[in-house]
């Protein structure tokens, strides 16, 4: 009978492996740079040459880019699910807010459940801090502008998405930041404008869910999520409607002045 003989896999195959792990958790980011050869293959505890042809494989996958004098950095197209031209189509399209919001309901639910189930003290560590971004960002309102309170309300959401530790639930939530960015900064303004009490509200939720994920209590923390979703989708179907009604008043306006 014939053996085959067990192939050794090689060193270059276990860097590839590490790699991938790094930019599937998470911790190596779309466009960020690797560190110098010499220093990650000392982090590695392997040969240069080893580690130049684990970076070439990556490379011919499409996962990291290599720039002439300049290094090597994971792909950009890793962190974006949608083009800049489709951003901008959704960003100004009514239903496709909508979309975005039923997207947000089922996946940030997920995202808060495992949270609370899976997060670590690191991962309590980084959630804290951008909860208190956000904090500060609803306390100083009126120094801070639109776009930088939808920037912290969306890296607040991403920070649970890591805690969760769930790939593919995180590079979609990733995938979508900037689109999720985009929905907070359109929506916030339509809902402070709607009801006087929205920021205490989504302050006051923000903290609930906070609390549920660092303390563990997993269903919860998930039914507060959904919670907070569904606020947002009523205050904001609630200014859709008033809107139509003020422009249908004013297109009888116009047709009892003769304008029509």
């Amino acid at each position: 009978m014939e053996i085959d003989q067990v192939r050794q896999r090689r060193l270059s195959d276990h860097i590839v492996a590490r790699i991938e792990t790094l930019i599937l958790e998470g911790t190596l980011k779309a466009g960020e740079r690797l560190p110098a050869e010499r220093v990650l293959a000392e982090q590695f505890g392997v040969s240069r040459p080893s580690l130049r042809e684990a970076i070439q494989k990556l490379v011919a996958r499409g996962l990291l880019v290599s720039r002439q004098g300049g290094g090597t950095y994971v792909a950009d197209s890793l962190g974006s699910t949608f083009s800049d031209p489709l951003l901008q189509l959704l960003e100004s399209n009514p239903e496709a807010q909508r979309d975005l919001l039923e997207l947000r309901h089922t996946l940030e639910g997920s995202c808060a459940y495992y949270a609370a189930l899976r997060a670590t003290k690191v991962d309590h560590e980084r959630l804290h801090l951008a909860f208190e971004a956000l904090q500060d960002c609803y306390q100083r309102h009126d120094e801070v502008s639109r776009a930088e309170e939808g920037a912290a309300d969306a890296s607040f959401h991403l920070a649970i998405a890591e805690a969760s530790h769930n790939a593919v639930l995180l590079h979609t939530i990733k995938g979508l930041f900037d689109l999720l960015k985009r929905n907070v900064v359109t929506n916030i303004g339509g809902m402070y404008a709607q009801r006087s009490e929205t920021r205490k509200q989504l302050m006051g939720q923000h903290r609930e869910l906070y609390e549920a994920i660092i303390e563990g209590r997993a269903e919860e923390a998930r039914e507060i999520a959904n919670r907070h979703i569904h606020y947002v989708q009523e205050v904001l179907a609630e200014a859709q409607q008033q809107a139509r009604r003020l422009a249908r008043s004013q297109r009888r306006q116009e047709h009892a002045d003769g304008k029509l």
